[in-house]
């Protein structure tokens, strides 16, 4: 199973990096102490906290000449990173 899908990108995410806290979407399945010692098996850190939440899927619905269809996008699986005070994780140095 893999534990981190890939790192989030948002505009909200990187002001947070600043303060140390970074985000990842992660395995639904995986929790806070798989998560921990992924990150710092990966990226060579020291985690101090792992915050979690689901993300539900929204109702998409779209109009077509016979009817309306009616579906959900997928959930999934956030996982906020908060590391030691000095250390920063650089997802873009292997670009």
């Amino acid at each position: 199973m893999d534990i981190v899908i890939k790192p989030l990108v948002t505009e909200k995410v990187t002001a947070q990096n600043e303060k140390g806290t970074y985000g990842f979407i992660v395995a639904k399945k995986a929790n806070k102490i798989q998560i921990k010692t992924y990150v710092e098996k990966t990226y060579g850190v020291n985690v101090q906290s792992v915050r979690t939440l689901i993300a539900s899927g929204k109702v998409k619905s779209r109009n077509t000449k016979s009817k309306v269809l009616v579906g959900n996008s997928g959930s999934y699986k956030k996982a906020y990173v908060t590391v030691a005070t000095g250390e920063i994780i650089d997802f873009y140095s292997g670009i």
